[in-house]
Formats: C-alpha cells, sequence, structure tokens
C-alpha cells in the first residue's frame, strides 16, 4: 500500500479543487496571515462590530482598521450592514468563523502545549 492511500481518512473518491477554489482560498489565507486582520476576524466571528468598537478592542487606530475592513470586505471574508450612520462589520458566514476558530484553536494546541485532539 502506498504511503498516499488513504492515510488521512479522505474519500478516495473526493475531486481536486478547482483552480478557482485554489485561488479564492490562497487569497483568504494571504488576507488572514496578518496579525492585525485574523485579530479583527476573530472579533467578528462572534459578532458585529463598527470600527470604532474595532479599534478599541485591539488598539490599533481607527484608519489602519478601517483600510484592513476594506480589504477583508473585498476578499470577501467580511460583510456589513447599516444600522443608522453606522457600518457594522461581521464575519461573512459559518465557513469564515469555523476557519477562524479552527486556525486560533490549532495555534492554542502549538504555544501551550495542550495535547492534540485524537483523529
Amino acid at each position: 500500500m502506498y504511503a498516499r492511500d488513504n492515510v488521512s481518512g479522505a474519500n478516495p473518491s473526493q475531486e481536486q479543487p478547482t483552480g478557482a477554489q485554489v485561488e479564492a482560498a490562497v487569497e483568504a489565507f494571504r488576507m488572514l496571515s496578518d496579525a492585525t486582520r485574523l485579530r479583527l476576524m476573530w472579533l467578528l466571528s462572534s459578532g458585529e462590530y463598527d470600527v470604532n468598537s474595532l479599534a478599541e478592542a485591539i488598539g490599533t487606530a481607527r484608519p489602519s482598521v478601517s483600510q484592513h475592513l476594506a480589504k477583508l470586505r473585498l476578499t470577501g471574508l467580511v460583510r456589513t450592514r447599516r444600522d443608522g450612520r453606522r457600518v457594522l462589520y461581521r464575519a461573512r458566514d459559518s465557513h469564515v468563523r469555523s476557519l477562524i476558530g479552527e486556525a486560533l484553536f490549532h495555534a492554542g494546541h502549538e504555544v501551550s502545549g495542550i495535547p492534540r485532539h485524537k483523529d
């Protein structure tokens, strides 16, 4: 048996992602590779925030937060809604929220020494 044969538990008939899917995923990971954007996404995964609240929560200047949010929005990781004069931001959907949570839970195991979960 070859090492690649179902070692990961993946379904052998699982189709490869399309080029467009891979590019979209790469762009999402590129956006999340910035510490400020990852911190923003962590907050946005749990609720809606305006720019001022986000800037205060992560200790970053409002203009910088606005620029990061614009990039996250263009990439499709964040959605907005108007509430009067305020614009509220939130993680786009459950897939994005899961991605952020899993990435940071994985990092928690890396830095804390907490044993890994069994497959």
